[in-house]
C-alpha cells in the first residue's frame, strides 16, 4: 500500500503498451544475457545494496506511455473485492486523501469501475502479496474465503472456488480443471502449477463462478487470472531478500529497460530455499522442504502504433524433499480383529514415532522427492483495428513431474516404490476480438483450440515390499507367506491425448440509462483418448498358482484399455445488471455450463470378487451445471464499499474423486456423483478511515451437499463390510473440502515518519482468516473431518519515500494447530494420515526498487 502523501501516476486513455518512448528520456541498451546477470548480481548484493539505497535520493520516474499499468488498488492493505473482467485494472485516485481509490477495468474497450461489471472478482495486487508472504495460490486462500486449495504434493493439488473446481483426493490427469489457471493469459492446464512461486507478479484476479463466455479454456467455478508487470520503456529495477526460521531464505529480482526505441525487455527471477517441517527419525533429516527457482522473461515490441506484440517465456525448477504424510490416529473397522491396525502392526513388532500429527515425525522408509520442472513460451499480439481491439495469444507449455513416494506413511517395507511419473505438453491458440458497436452495445468474441498429451515418463512403477503379505492379506491363508507380495511391482505405461475447440462470445447491450443485459453463448468441441498398460512381475513366482497369482493381482492389478471419445456442448448464460441508484449495482445471473468427459488415467477397480478390471468406469460422464446468482455492489461513503452475493449451483453427474481403501486402487479413481448442490452467500467490504488506517473484511457462507450419491464407495470406518453392501448411500451428507463459515479480516495503520534521517512510513498490519470444519473424504468419515481453524499473521516495518522498504513479519502468529487435510492410509487397515498445518513462521524482507 502507498501512503496517501504519494502519487499513483495513471497512463491516461492510450492503449496498454502502444506508446512511443519519450525521446527526452535518456535510454539504455541492453540483453537478455546481461540483463539476467545483473538481476542475479542484485540478489546476491542485497545487503549491500541495501546500504547503498537509504543513501539514495533517486525517485523512481513517472510512468511513460507503454509502461505496464499500475496495480489494481492500494486500498485495504492491497485487497480490492469487486466486478470484473479479463481485464488490466489501472487506478484513479479519489478527491482526497480519506477518499478509497476507485478501481476502473477496460475489459469492452471502455472504462468502468470494477463496481458496475456483474462478475464477482477479488482483486489482489502485488504489494499485498508480497507484505503478507503470498507467494503462491496456496497461501491466497487466507485472504480470499471463497478460495480452497488443497495439496500433498505439487501433482496432487487442487484449486476450488465456492468447494467445486476439482474433485477432492488425489488428482487424476484424466479430467479438467473446473477452475482456469491462467498467467498473462495463457491456460495452465495441470494443477500443479498452481504451487508454482509468483515470479514478478502486478496483481491476481479471481473470479468466481462460470467463465465460459469469455474465457479460452471452459471454466465451471471460475478462474484465477495472474498478471505479471510487463516490460517498461523507463529503465527500473527491483530487488528483494528475506530470512526467516526453518532455514528459510528468499530472493527475488527484476530488471527492465528499453532495447531500441520500440523494444523494450523484462527479466525476473525468485528462488526459495527451506527446511522441511517434519521429521525423518530413519533418516535423521528434515522433510517435506522447499526448492525452489525460477525466471521469467519479456520482450515487448511496438511494431506500430496499433500494434504491438509480447514474447515471454518462463521456467521453474522445483527439487524438494518431500511430500509426506504424518500418523495421526487408527480407527476401528468393520474387518475382523486381526485384520485391523492394531493386530497387524503388534505382528510385525512396529509402532510409529508418534500417534500426535502435531510432533511432525515421520519414519518412511522409501526415499521421497518432489521433482517437477515446469515451463514454456508465448507470444501475444494485441492490435487496435480502429473497429475494435483484437488480441491473439499462442502458447506452448511443458511440465515434467518426477514423484518418489512412501504410499504407507510408516516405516514398513509395505509399498516401498511409487513414482507415478507425468509429462504433459500443451499447445494453445486463442484468438479474441472486441468492440462497440454502437453507444448502446459492445461485445467480446473469441475462438479458441486446446492440444495437450500426457504420458509416463519413464513407466510408472509402484512395488510392494516384505511387509506387505502380512499388512495387505492379514486373516487369509496367505498372510504369513511375505515372499508372495516381496517385490511385486506394477509398472505402467498411460497416454492420454485431449483436443478441444470453442468459439465463445457475450454481448452487452444497454436497454436504459439504468439496465443491461449481457447475454453469452458458447460451443465446446472435446476429444480424449486413452491407452493403459500395466504389467505387473515380481514376487513369489506363481505361474504354477492360478490361485496365488490371483491374490497378487488383487493387490496390483494387470489391466490393459484403451477408450477414444468425443463431446460436443452448448452452453451459455445471460446476465441483467440495475443500477437503481448512484453508487448502487446489483446483478442477476443464469448460466449453463458443462465439465466435458472424463478418463480414469490412474487404473479403475477389479470387479468385485475377480482380478478383471471394471472397464465401465473407464469413462466418466460429462457434468452439467446450473448456476444462478443475485448480487448488489455499494459504495454508500466514498471511503467504503459493500458488497453482497448469493448463488446456488446444480450440479448432475458430478465427477467426484473416491478411493475404496484397498491396495489396488491405492491413487483413487473416478466415478460420477448422481446431484450436487452447492449454495451460499458471499459478503466483502473495503474500507479507508481518515488518512493512516485502512481494513477489509470478507465471509462466506457455503453450504455443499450430495443431494444424490447412491453408490459411493465406503467410508474408513466401514470398510470390510461386505458385498452386497460393499457402496454407501451418501445421499444428503457434505460435499468434502467445504467450510460452511470462512472469514477474513485485515488491515493497516501506518503514519508518516522517518528512519536513518530518510522519510518514510511506518506501518502495521495485520490479517486474520477463519475456516470452519470440513469432511477429508469423498464419503463422509467420522475419522476423517478436519476441525475449523484460526491463523494470524502480522508485520511492522518502515517504507522509505526513496523506494525501499524494511519489515518484519510472522505467519500463524499464535503457532496454532491445524490439519490442510486426512486420508485414510494404504491398505485399509483403520489407519489414517494427516498433513499438519504449517507452524509458526517469522522472518525479515528487505525490497528496494531504483
Amino acid at each position: 500500500m502507498k501512503s496517501q502523501d504519494q502519487t499513483i501516476s495513471i497512463a491516461a486513455a492510450t492503449t496498454p503498451n502502444s506508446g512511443k518512448p519519450d525521446a527526452r528520456q535518456p535510454r539504455r541498451r541492453l540483453t537478455l544475457g546481461s540483463a539476467a546477470s545483473v538481476a542475479l548480481l542484485y540478489l546476491w548484493a542485497a545487503p549491500a545494496l541495501a546500504q547503498e539505497l537509504a543513501q539514495s535520493a533517486v525517485v523512481p520516474p513517472a510512468a511513460q506511455p507503454g509502461d505496464a499499468a499500475q496495480p489494481a488498488s492500494e486500498s485495504a492493505a492491497g485487497v480490492e473485492v469487486a466486478q470484473t473482467e479479463v481485464a488490466k485494472a489501472e487506478v484513479t485516485p479519489g478527491n482526497s486523501p480519506a477518499v478509497l481509490d476507485e478501481v476502473q477495468v477496460t475489459a469492452r474497450r471502455k472504462t468502468e469501475s470494477l463496481q458496475k461489471v456483474p462478475i464477482a472478482v477479488s482483486v489482489i495486487n502485488g504489494d499485498f502479496l508480497n507484505q503478507t508472504g503470498a507467494f503462491n495460490v496456496n497461501r491466497l486462500k487466507e485472504a480470499l474465503p471463497s478460495v480452497q486449495f488443497y495439496s500433498t504434493n505439487p501433482r496432487n493439488s487442487a484449486l476450488n472456488i465456492r468447494g467445486l473446481g476439482a474433485p477432492y483426493g488425489l488428482t487424476n490427469d484424466g479430467i479438467e480443471q473446473g477452475v482456469g489457471l491462467y498467467i498473462d493469459g495463457v491456460y495452465f492446464a495441470r494443477p500443479a502449477a498452481a504451487t508454482l512461486d509468483f515470479i514478478d507478479v502486478e496483481q491476481i484476479e479471481v473470479l468466481r463462478g462460470p467463465q465460459g463466455t469469455l474465457y479460452g479454456k471452459n471454466t465451471t467455478a471460475g478462474a484465477v487470472n495472474v498478471t505479471t508487470k510487463k516490460p517498461s520503456f523507463t529503465p527500473g529495477s527491483a530487488v528483494e531478500l528475506s530470512y526467516g526460521n526453518y532455514g528459510y531464505v528468499q530472493g527475488k529480482a527484476s530488471l527492465t529497460g528499453p532495447l531500441t526505441d520500440d523494444i523494450a525487455a523484462r527479466i525476473s527471477f525468485s528462488g526459495t530455499q527451506r527446511d522441511g517441517f517434519l521429521y525423518n527419525v530413519a533418516t535423521q533429516d528434515d522433510v517435506n522442504d522447499l526448492s525452489n527457482l525460477g525466471i521469467r522473461g519479456q520482450i515487448l515490441y511496438n511494431v506500430l502504433d496499433n500494434l504491438s506484440l509480447t514474447f515471454a517465456g518462463d521456467w521453474t525448477r522445483q527439487r524438494p524433499e518431500g511430500y509426506t504424510q504424518v500418523v495421526a490416529g487408527v480407527a476401528p473397522t468393520l474387518r475382523a480383529e486381526n485384520r485391523q491396525y492394531a493386530a497387524i502392526a503388534a505382528s510385525l513388532n512396529y509402532t510409529p514415532p508418534s500417534f500426535n500429527a502435531f510432533d511432525r515425525l515421520t519414519d518412511v522408509g522409501s526415499p521421497i522427492q518432489s521433482y517437477q520442472d515446469l515451463g514454456g513460451g508465448s507470444l501475444t499480439a494485441d492490435w487496435d483495428t480502429g473497429y475494435g481491439k483484437f488480441t491473439s495469444i499462442s502458447a506452448y507449455r511443458v511440465w515434467d513431474w518426477r514423484p518418489s513416494n512412501d504410499r504407507d506413511f510408516i516405516g514398513l517395507p509395505v509399498n516401498t516404490v511409487s513414482a507415478a511419473t507425468s509429462y504433459q505438453e500443451q499447445l494453445s491458440q486463442e484468438f479474441r476480438f472486441a468492440g462497440d458497436i454502437n453507444d448502446d452495445l459492445n461485445y467480446v468474441v473469441g475462438l479458441f483450440g486446446f492440444h495437450q498429451v500426457i504420458k509416463s515418463n519413464p513407466v510408472q512403477t509402484t512395488a510392494l515390499g516384505s511387509a506387505a503379505s502380512r499388512w495387505l492379506l492379514a486373516g487369509t491363508a496367505n498372510a504369513s507367506n511375505s515372499a508372495l507380495l516381496d517385490g511385486l511391482t506394477q509398472r505402467l505405461s498411460v497416454r492420454s491425448v485431449f483436443d478441444s475447440a470453442a468459439l465463445f462470445g457475450q454481448l452487452e447491450w444497454k436497454l436504459t440509462d439504468q439496465i443491461r443485459v449481457l447475454p453469452g453463448l458458447r460451443l465446446n468441441y472435446d476429444r480424449k483418448k486413452i491407452n493403459y498398460d500395466a504389467q505387473v512381475s515380481g514376487g513369489q513366482d506363481t505361474s504354477n498358482d492360478p490361485a496365488l497369482r490371483a491374490v497378487q493381482l488383487a493387490q496390483l492389478p494387470q489391466q490393459t484399455y484403451a477408450d477414444d471419445i468425443d463431446d460436443t456442448n452448448v452452453s451459455g448464460q445471460i446476465t441483467l445488471a440495475y443500477n437503481p441508484i448512484e453508487d448502487v449495482d446489483t446483478y442477476a445471473t443464469y448460466s449453463r455450463s458443462f465439465k466435458t468427459v472424463g478418463l480414469n488415467t490412474a487404473g479403475v477397480p477389479n470387479i468385485p470378487g475377480t482380478s478383471n478390471p471394471d472397464l465401465s468406469l473407464a469413462t466418466i460422464k460429462p457434468e452439467k451445471v446450473a448456476h444462478y446468482e443475485i448480487g448488489i455492489k455499494t459504495r454508500p461513503f466514498r471511503r467504503v464499499t459493500v458488497n453482497l452475493a448469493a448463488f446456488n449451483t446444480d450440479i448432475k453427474d458430478f465427477q467426484a474423486q473416491v478411493q475404496d481403501n484397498s491396495a489396488a486402487t491405492s491413487r483413487g479413481y473416478l466415478a460420477n456423483a448422481d446431484k450436487v448442490r452447492v449454495r451460499g452467500v458471499e459478503f466483502d467490504s473495503n474500507a479507508r478511515f481518515g488518512e493512516h488506517v485502512s481494513v477489509y473484511a470478507a465471509a462466506t457462507y457455503t453450504d455443499g451437499k450430495y443431494r444424490k450419491f447412491t453408490n459411493a464407495p465406503l467410508s474408513l470406518e466401514n470398510t470390510g463390510r461386505p458385498r452386497p453392501n460393499d457402496v454407501e448411500d451418501i445421499s444428503g451428507s457434505r460435499l468434502p473440502g467445504i467450510s460452511k463459515f470462512a472469514t477474513s479480516l485485515g488491515g493497516e495503520l501506518f503514519t508518516p515518519g522517518s528512519f536513518l534521517g530518510r522519510a518514510g512510513d511506518y506501518f502495521t498490519g495485520a490479517d486474520f482468516s477463519y475456516r470452519s470444519g470440513f469432511s477429508s473424504s469423498a464419503t463422509p468419515s467420522d475419522y476423517l473431518n478436519v476441525d475449523g481453524y484460526e491463523l494470524v499473521n502480522a508485520r511492522i516495518g518502515f517504507r522509505s519515500s526513496k523506494g525501499w522498504d524494511l519489515y518484519f513479519w510472522t505467519r500463524n502468529l499464535f503457532d496454532k494447530h491445524y490439519y490442510e487435510l486426512l486420508s485414510p492410509g494404504f491398505g485399509g487397515t483403520g489407519l489414517y494420515v494427516g498433513q499438519p498445518g504449517d507452524p509458526r513462521t517469522f522472518g525479515v524482507t528487505f525490497r528496494a526498487e531504483f
